[in-house]
């Protein structure tokens, strides 16, 4: 097992006088080797923090976070994260931005920039390697984004909703490029989103979370990115009756989550 999270649980101190908020409660949760989980959930159930506490920028009230069986404590280089912004650096050129991890880590200028330009092919960005990142659209820039975090070779890619920013066309392209990449290294992958459609698509399992205190309340396997690898199209996938009964099936689980709250 790659990753394990052994009842994490997540409270935020009282702030101006009000009652402590308890943001996670005893998450458990096992990622594999190469497997593509995605958090699906109602504004407010933790998502985000769940993310935070594996990539070590917060650390759980109790319980544990272990990867490859040694506890995380801190941020590290075996484990990336592409944001809903991509962070990028608009000063740098597209090649300077994805070898960006590589020179913080010390390497020499032309191992980075090798390193650099493997991935730049992988998502589809050679030509554009001495670009300014402002010439750029949201898409491509969000593919730099994935590029500089695969650099590095982390074990765990983390994603916070990389895709909410783009349009409806963009995104769908942007699903099908992240699974196509995801295939060729075969990292494991957390990922958020708010889109159901999109969680079923992408994710080999998906957890849905409740609203707070956040818990994992229901875990499916999922087929269908395997299906798309193996040769089928999109669309097709999204439309097949499968797709669309689990996808009823999990937005109706939302909606109670969300009415329950209310």
């Amino acid at each position: 097992m790659v990753l394990e999270i052994n009842r994490a649980s997540v409270v935020y101190p009282s702030a101006s006088g009000n009652a402590p908020v308890e943001a996670l409660r005893e998450i458990d949760l096992s990622l594999g080797e190469g497997d593509f989980v995605v958090a699906l959930g109602a504004s407010g159930c933790g998502k985000s923090t769940l993310l935070n506490l594996i990539a070590g920028f917060l650390s759980p009230t109790s319980g544990e976070i272990l990867l490859d069986g040694h506890k995380v404590e801190g941020p590290g280089a075996d484990r990336s994260v592409v944001f809903q912004k991509h962070a990028l650096m608009p000063w740098l050129t597209v090649r300077e931005n994805v070898a960006f991890g590589l020179k913080l880590q010390g390497r020499p200028k032309a191992e980075r920039d090798q390193i650099a330009e493997k991935f730049i092919a992988l998502l589809g960005l050679t030509g554009f390697e001495d670009s300014p990142i402002y010439a750029l659209s949201g898409g491509m820039q969000q593919r730099i984004g994935i590029a500089r975090a695969l650099t590095c070779d982390p074990r765990v890619l983390l994603m916070d909703e990389p895709l909410g920013a783009l349009d409806a066309l963009t995104r769908e392209k942007a699903q099908e490029l992240i699974l196509k990449i995801w295939d060729n290294t075969r990292k494991t992958v957390f990922f958020i989103t708010h889109s159901v459609e999109e969680a079923l698509f992408m994710g080999t399992k998906l957890i849905v979370m409740s609203p707070r205190p956040g818990r994992i309340t229901h875990r499916f396997d999922l087929p269908f990115s395997r299906q798309f690898i193996e040769g089928a199209k999109a669309r097709e996938v999204k439309a097949s009756p499968e797709f669309i009964k689990l996808r009823e099936e999990v937005l109706s689980i939302i909606f109670a989550d969300e009415e329950d709250a209310a």
